[in-house]
């Protein structure tokens, strides 16, 4: 069963995501508990890229060096059209959690399919739509998922990068503050 714990963190460069990533990486968090979405560059107009299930993601254009360094360390990649978001790309079990709301139709209240699977992992809906409005304005959002006490953890260190914005939600209490 997936843990409803997570952090999220709002960058507004991709090379401040990318080094927030590392940072987890270097600190041996496990890359499959690590999502990404952004929009990429402005500038581009045209598709950047198509999902397969055998496969990687494949990229072009400007930032394709960072998406390209992203998915390489990350599990799974997509490109998706939210409507009322525009072009998104993702990676990391984020996909997972789009398609499948996706595939069942499920919207919460109205939410984009980003919108339910952010809220289908324990994301408030009020922070759901935080983090549309985030992506929106082309900012990247990095979410970790994991027990209490990972999620904890991660926040701490994502609380020394040039995140704008990071919020731990946890489903239950860290033991270390039941004492």
């Amino acid at each position: 069963m997936l843990d409803k714990n997570s952090v999220v963190a709002t960058f507004d460069q991709h090379a401040q995501a990318e080094e927030a990533v590392k940072l987890l990486q270097h600190a041996s968090f496990d890359m499959k508990t690590l999502s990404i979405i952004g929009k990429g560059y402005h500038t581009e107009e045209d598709v950047v890229g198509y999902y397969t299930t055998g496969d990687r993601m494949k990229h072009w254009g400007k930032s394709g060096a960072f998406w390209g360094g992203i998915w390489g360390m990350l599990f799974g990649s997509a490109f998706f059209m939210i409507p009322g978001i525009g072009p998104l790309i993702a990676a990391g079990p984020i996909v997972v959690w789009i398609v499948g709301a996706l595939e069942t139709a499920a919207v919460v209240g109205g939410a984009s399919a980003l919108g339910a699977g952010l809220y289908s992992i324990g994301i408030p809906k009020q922070s759901v739509v935080q983090y549309e409005t985030s992506l929106k304005a082309g900012s990247f959002v990095l979410v970790v998922h994991g027990t209490p006490a990972e999620v904890t953890r991660a926040h701490a260190i994502l609380a020394n990068t040039a995140a704008t914005d990071t919020q731990l939600h946890l489903s239950e209490a860290p033991v270390a503050a039941l004492t």
